[in-house]
């Protein structure tokens, strides 16, 4: 990897987000870079109040957060994330590759899925540093120090939620375990002890991002609920409706 993802996938109007805010994504070190996505920051001082929201990817984050003493351990966000920012704001996140955060923990990562729990072992200020490096710098040392145990299962993981992400004809999850070679119930089995969610619930997130961030710009959404592998139109607006909380019409006339 020669850095950082630079799309947006999953956040919802992230240019007005990016308006008010300065986001930018680190790569953590090399020793870590086989479990991680990234690191996200956000810093900036606002006057009023903004909520942010987002379609969570299916990864497991940790949130350092000026204002909270501890970090925030974020399981895989089942639903529409928002988050309120006033004032002074200086975040720093962890986003652990699908399967990632495995390596990390002992228990199933399912365990963690949906909820939100404080860290109080850890002190936050030990991370949220004024000078950019230094902030990835400790986010290093603090999980290098959790002493990463390298797992085959974690990387098929891994590797199985990437192939959901890159290639759209992975539409059924019956289909995606028989070219694996591998029984449904065994790979169900696998993604809730290394993701958190099954694999027919990586599909769908992913076609729901995909349909996000295709909303930007004119868009015809009968053939989009096409090429995402909808029965048709209505099928991709229950969903993106649901979880982003308004239609899809709704949504890029907002953007407009």
């Amino acid at each position: 990897m020669q850095g950082p993802r630079r799309d947006t996938r999953g956040i919802v109007d992230a240019r007005e987000l990016f308006a008010r805010v300065r986001f930018r994504r680190r790569l953590p070190c090399a020793e870590l870079r086989p479990y991680l996505e990234h690191y996200w920051l956000i810093d900036g001082s606002l006057d009023t109040p903004y909520t942010s929201h987002v379609v969570p990817h299916p990864s497991v984050n940790i949130v350092f957060e000026h204002g909270h003493a501890h970090p925030e351990l974020a399981g895989v966000g089942l639903g529409l994330f928002s988050r309120t920012l006033h004032g002074r704001v200086r975040v720093a996140g962890v986003q652990f590759r699908p399967g990632g955060f495995r390596v990390f923990r002992s228990e199933p990562v399912s365990e963690w899925t949906g909820r939100h729990v404080r860290l109080t072992d850890i002190p936050a200020e030990t991370v949220l540093l004024e000078d950019e490096d230094e902030r990835v710098a400790a986010l290093d040392e603090f999980l290098l120090g959790l002493g990463p145990a390298p797992d085959p299962q974690a990387t098929l993981a891994m590797d199985l939620v990437q192939r959901v992400r890159e290639d759209r004809e992975i539409r059924k999850v019956a289909g995606f375990a028989r070219a694996e070679g591998v029984s449904v119930r065994t790979m169900q089995r696998l993604f809730a002890d290394y993701v958190g969610v099954s694999p027919k619930w990586v599909i769908l997130r992913y076609r729901i991002h995909e349909a996000l961030e295709r909303a930007e710009s004119e868009v015809e959404w009968a053939r989009l609920a096409a090429d995402l592998g909808y029965s048709d139109q209505a099928h991709l607006v229950r969903d993106f409706t649901q979880t982003v909380g308004v239609s899809p019409a709704a949504y890029a006339r907002a953007l407009s």
